[in-house]
Formats: C-alpha cells, sequence, structure tokens
C-alpha cells in the first residue's frame, strides 16, 4: 500500500523535527535547548511539535523504540532446547555481529551517547526501562516455568540476566568515551558475553530450557 500525502506530511515533519532536535542537543546539550527552539529550528509551532511528542526526552528516547519487552521477547521467540540465557546471549551476539543500531555501534553515535549520558533525564529514562525490562522478563519466566507468585527464583535470574544486559550497554558506553570505534567495541563486547557465559552457573545457563514449541501437544492426544 503506497503512502498517503498526508502520512508523508506528517513523517517529513517528524523527520524535520527530530534532525533539528539533534542537531541543537548535540551543538549545546540536551539541557540548554528548549521545545521552543527546536520548534522554531524545525520551522513548526509549538503546538505542531507537541503533535508529535509529549516531552523533550522523547526526541532523543521515543517511547516506541523503548521496548521494555526487548528480554522478554528474546526468551519467548528461543528454539527448543534453549535457555533463557542462553536466547539473551546469543540474540545480543547476533546484535553485536550486525552492528545493530541499538546498542550503538554504528559510526557517528558516540557524540549522541555523550550528549544522552550527560542530560540526568535522559539517563534515568534508560534506568527506568532496565527496570522494566527486568520486571517483564521476570513475568514471563514466572509464567513459563509454572512457579508460584511467591516464587523468588523467576525474578532472581531475571534480574542476573538483566545485569548482564545493562553490563553489556555499560561496557559500551566506557569504550566510546574512551574514543574506541564500533569495531573495537564490538570485539571487546563479544568477550565480555564469552566470560559470562564461561563463568555463569549451569543452574542460570539452563534455566527455562525450552523442551517443545509453544503451544504443540505433548501428551500424545489429538
Amino acid at each position: 500500500m503506497s503512502e498517503g500525502l498526508r502520512e508523508r506530511k506528517k513523517r517529513q515533519t517528524r523527520q524535520r523535527i527530530g534532525e533539528a532536535a539533534t542537531t541543537l542537543f548535540l551543538a549545546r546539550g540536551f539541557d540548554n535547548v528548549t521545545i521552543a527552539e527546536v520548534a522554531e529550528a524545525a520551522e513548526v509551532s509549538v503546538n505542531t511539535l507537541y503533535n508529535y511528542v509529549e516531552a523533550k526526552e522523547d526526541l532523543v528516547l521515543p517511547p516506541s523504540e523503548l521496548f521494555a519487552r526487548r528480554l522478554a521477547d528474546f526468551v519467548q521467540e528461543r528454539a527448543v532446547g534453549e535457555s533463557a540465557a542462553g536466547a539473551i546471549l546469543s540474540r545480543l551476539r547476533d546484535e553485536v555481529h550486525r552492528r545493530d543500531r541499538r546498542l550503538g555501534l554504528t559510526e557517528g553515535f558516540a557524540p549522541v551517547y555523550l550528549m544522552m549520558r550527560a542530560a540526568p533525564t535522559l539517563t534515568a529514562r534508560l534506568e527506568l526501562l532496565g527496570r522494566q525490562m527486568t520486571a517483564e522478563l521476570a513475568t514471563v519466566l514466572a509464567e513459563e516455568t509454572g512457579t508460584t507468585p511467591d516464587d523468588p527464583l523467576p525474578r532472581l535470574v531475571a534480574h542476573q540476566l538483566g545485569a548482564l544486559h545493562a553490563l553489556v550497554f555499560s561496557e559500551i558506553g566506557r569504550l566510546i568515551s574512551a574514543g574506541q570505534g564500533p569495531d573495537a567495541i564490538a570485539e571487546a563486547v563479544l568477550a565480555l558475553l564469552a566470560a559470562a557465559e564461561s563463568t555463569l552457573g549451569d543452574p542460570l545457563l539452563g534455566y527455562a530450557t525450552r523442551e517443545n514449541t509453544p503451544g504443540e501437544n505433548t501428551t500424545g492426544e489429538d
């Protein structure tokens, strides 16, 4: 289905707002730029800009890209014979090999990262996202292992895997701040994931191993 005129204009306006905001934030810092200045640079009214975002932080970290179910989906999409930890490790490795933009492994991302880390409200939003990811993962692990709500094991596993995920991003940020490029960072992250897999215990590495395809009849009955 082809894009209509209205949709194309909205997409172009959204892109123009995003580009104007990024240019200003990188030049002056996130906290030093107002919504009105972004609107002026994008040649739209403030009211029009608020049709696209609810807060200034959305210009850098759009809610649509802050996917709290990221880790939960990694686990729910795992293959038969794959554990929760195995699925997360595998998906992270795949993203590193592809230099996925969600990991910041692209040329030119360093200034954006440094701008984000200098803004407390953006840092807080990322930290909240990390907690939401862990909570969503814990819920999925509890559902798939059939544990009771008061069983601490799914929450414990979720926090360990969530901490590993956070460590990956922390390592990427550390290396970006040190001036490393995407290829060097990718190599270091792969080494980190290998070290994590070699030090995690068998109970965690084997936890929630999928025994059959979701929805598959395992009773032998029609």
